[in-house]
């Protein structure tokens, strides 16, 4: 099975990037590709510059304030993280696989087999790599959403758009989209609040209006994740051991 990426497809359609693609037709047309769970290209060269992006003109009450500064220090103290994760594409079919995170910017997808698809980043650039059909698209990192909170000092309310805070009890659900206009999409963040604010998933939204889910679990962040894992080489398809 091959999972070409959908940045390919919305680089094609002229698109900005959004948050996660919408489910792409591979070059071998009996494959069906899902959409990648971290972002989509830049616009193509040439594409018609876009206005300036939003600001946060809502006010906030102080325990919305509250969950966005305990998101804010969640993603500031998350050095190293692995764990695993389920996506579900927006036409309901799951994918599996293992993702290593080393902050700042630097993360890796590992899809299980038979995929032969890995997605990484190495701080600068975002890599789409997929050994059975060849490919190797590289995207700068900065035109993706996530850099929002893969940076060296994560403040959402400095540079995302916040479109909606909730807290319950034990659950901050946090939903942005990058100020950039290089940028657009949305992310809706999950947490779980208690006993400590913890990742659970996030679900993007595309141009298309169309849904990733991506749920994570067996989580680690105690564990140092070795650096080499995020070079971005011509073949970097090995997979990591958790």
């Amino acid at each position: 099975m091959t999972i070409p990426s959908a940045f390919r497809r919305l680089a094609l359609a002229g698109l900005a990037l959004g948050a996660s693609a919408a489910t792409t037709i591979a070059q071998d047309t009996k494959k069906v590709a899902p959409p990648n769970p971290v972002a989509a290209p830049a616009p193509a060269s040439g594409a018609q510059a876009q206005p300036p992006g939003p600001t946060n003109a809502t006010v906030f009450d102080a325990a919305q304030i509250v969950a966005i500064k305990k998101v804010n220090d969640y993603f500031n103290g998350l050095a190293n993280l692995k764990c695993v994760f389920q996506q579900t594409n927006p036409d309901g079919k799951k994918l599996r696989g293992k993702l290593a995170m080393k902050r700042p910017g630097r993360f890796r997808f590992d899809y299980n087999l038979p995929s032969k698809q890995v997605v990484i980043s190495d701080g600068r650039q975002l890599a789409i790599q997929d050994n059975d059909i060849k490919t190797d698209d590289r995207y700068e990192l900065d035109n993706t959403p996530f850099r929002m909170l893969l940076r060296k000092d994560v403040d959402l309310m400095r540079d995302a758009q916040i479109l909606e805070v909730a807290v319950a009890d034990d659950l901050i659900i946090l939903s942005i989209q990058d100020k950039s206009p290089d940028a657009p999409g949305k992310i809706k963040l999950f947490l779980s609040s208690k006993p400590s604010v913890e990742l659970k998933e996030w679900v993007t939204t595309d141009a298309q209006n169309l849904e990733t889910r991506v749920e994570l679990s067996s989580m680690n962040r105690t564990d140092d994740v070795d650096a080499a894992l995020f070079e971005v080489k011509s073949n970097n398809l090995g997979k990591f051991q958790q």
